[in-house]
């Protein structure tokens, strides 16, 4: 995806104006070579570039300024740049965060916005609703995909079922149902209210849906 990648230079350039063109093109191969691996079916590009749509519209919704989206926008990269589903829970995270440190650390990246993306990072683990402005932000960029439309809905949960190919259909189904239920129990499944009023509904929908047919 070309475009994900003049991105990537963009935001790069904007808040580490002195890290040198090489390093940028390599490490934002090296994200896009992640992002393709071939276990991949849901955690990809396509997810990322979901992501940066619903940051664009939490900026124009006026919830983040342009360098917080840009700042979210990189995290967006790194929140699954490792990404295995043998791994024990909030391995992935923890490894995708240790990436982001070193290599926006290497790129010149200020050590504030270094540690934010870490932060970032390391909440998609929990999804918990507390934090600041951004990870507010962040946090409902990332499930965004829960209010997606039906059709990209049935084709995201046949993707995270690709993904866990090899777990037998029954342990299958109760994982992903202890997954999604917390968040039908939530008072609220967003963190901002653009999300809340502008994605809440069709999420519950969706979630209820999925829910309906894991435990039938």
């Amino acid at each position: 995806m070309p475009a994900l990648i003049t991105w990537w230079t963009l935001d790069v350039a904007d808040l580490a104006p002195g890290a040198h063109s090489d390093a940028v093109s390599a490490i934002g191969a090296d994200l896009m070579r992640r992002l393709g691996e071939e276990h991949r079916r849901y955690h990809t590009a396509r997810h990322v570039v979901e992501m940066f749509w619903a940051l664009e519209d939490l900026e124009q919704a006026h919830v983040v300024t342009s360098r917080q989206a840009a700042v979210a926008r990189i995290a967006a990269w790194f929140h699954d740049a490792v990404y295995d589903t043998t791994n024990p829970g909030g391995e992935n995270e923890i490894d995708s965060a240790a990436l982001a440190v070193r290599d926006l650390s290497a790129l010149g990246f200020d050590q504030e916005d270094v540690e934010t993306v870490r932060d970032l990072v390391l909440s998609t683990h929990d999804h918990e609703l507390t934090g600041t402005p951004l990870a507010a932000a962040f946090h409902d960029a990332d499930l965004w995909i829960l209010s997606s439309p039906p059709g990209r809905y049935e084709e995201y949960t046949t993707q995270v079922r690709e993904e866990y190919a090899a777990v037998p259909d029954d342990v299958f189904r109760a994982a992903r149902a202890s997954i999604l239920r917390p968040f039908l129990d939530r008072e609220t499944i967003y963190a901002t209210d653009f999300a809340r009023e502008s994605w809440e509904e069709a999420a519950r929908a969706n979630l209820a849906a999925e829910l309906g047919l894991l435990t039938r």
